[in-house]
């Protein structure tokens, strides 16, 4: 073999490596680790679901917890719950998050936040033809609005804090928040609208040393997906059905390691990681080994899309078709 060969083969094993040297140097915000060890986490939507789940692993880490809801009678009984699983006391707050005044005194009285865990929201999946506008001006209200709320709410304290370690905020998205599905019209837009929110919020609040991370989770197991799946147009789930569900306690225990490692984007499962991967866009990347593999696949991610793409327009087609 010629040299000239041998320096092109070692030119070629090198690029790799010169890539990930080019993307560490680049990737922002940097990497952090976020502590939850007596820190205090406020946890909304948290008497019950996955808000439930992540109070009790919160709490078992030694975090100093405060849940927020409406019910107060849900909220005593998710309290005892967690007395009974870890024997540790959590506080409790009730307020509406579409309140923005409630929301202020509510986070006024419980005291400087160190994790902001935005976990509130109500889904109704329907065609939009067939919707009420009740129904989404609830889900836009409660999943975006209510976020807000809590944020403005939130952030002077955050930011005026003594202790200088990093904190986060969170943000409760969804699957359908990475990808538009038939009959979650009003749904996706409040959970799409929260990427927004925390890709500009990021940029605002990274020179107080505040992270702001954005969860996917897939359907999961709690008590309201029954009834969801009650009303769930037919299409609906036929087409969702290509990512499972997760049970709660999955769920909250992936998005406390997200959280923790600061990570912008946080999937639960392979199909949310894959989406995650597909929709990254010009979102903030701590990790430079993500950023390669973000590089290295886009285009082998496009194509599954467009593969997904043909399957869900395809079975829309046949749906139609049959119901003619």
């Amino acid at each position: 073999m010629a040299v000239s060969d041998l320096s092109f083969l070692a030119l070629c094993a090198l690029l790799p490596i010169i890539f990930l040297i080019f993307l560490k140097l680049i990737v922002r915000p940097r990497p952090v680790k976020i502590p939850i060890k007596s820190r205090h986490v406020l946890i909304t939507g948290g008497s019950s679901g996955i808000g439930l789940a992540l109070a009790n692993q919160a709490a078992a880490e030694g975090a100093r917890v405060t849940i927020l809801a409406r019910n107060l009678e849900k909220l005593e009984e998710a309290k005892a719950s967690i007395r009974l699983s870890t024997g540790i006391d959590v506080a409790i707050v009730s307020a509406d998050v579409c309140d923005f005044e409630a929301v202020k005194e509510a986070v006024d009285s419980v005291g400087p936040i160190d994790v902001l865990v935005c976990n509130q929201g109500v889904f109704v999946a329907q065609e939009l033809e067939n919707q009420e506008m009740k129904e989404i001006r609830d889900m836009i209200e409660i999943n975006l609005i209510g976020t807000f709320n809590l944020v403005k709410a939130a952030l002077p304290s955050m930011k005026s804090r003594t202790d200088r370690k990093p904190v986060s905020i969170a943000f409760m998205s969804s699957q359908a928040g990475q990808v538009g599905i038939y009959g979650y019209t009003a749904y996706s837009a409040s959970k799409f609208g929260l990427r927004g929110l925390a890709e500009a919020l990021q940029q605002e609040v990274i020179a107080d040393n505040i992270h702001v991370s954005l969860i996917f989770p897939p359907d999961t197991d709690t008590p309201g997906l029954a009834e969801e799946n009650k009303r769930k147009p037919r299409l609906t789930s036929i087409i969702a059905a290509s990512s499972g569900a997760m049970k709660a306690d999955e769920v909250a225990k992936k998005a406390w390691s997200g959280i923790k490692s600061g990570s912008f984007f946080v999937p639960c499962n392979l199909e949310g990681f894959m989406l995650s991967v597909a929709t990254a866009g010009l979102s903030p990347q701590r990790s430079y080994l993500m950023a390669f593999v973000e590089v290295i696949s886009a285009g082998l991610m496009r194509v599954a899309g467009l593969c997904f793409q043909w399957s869900w327009y395809g079975s829309i087609e046949n749906f139609h078709a049959q119901h003619k």
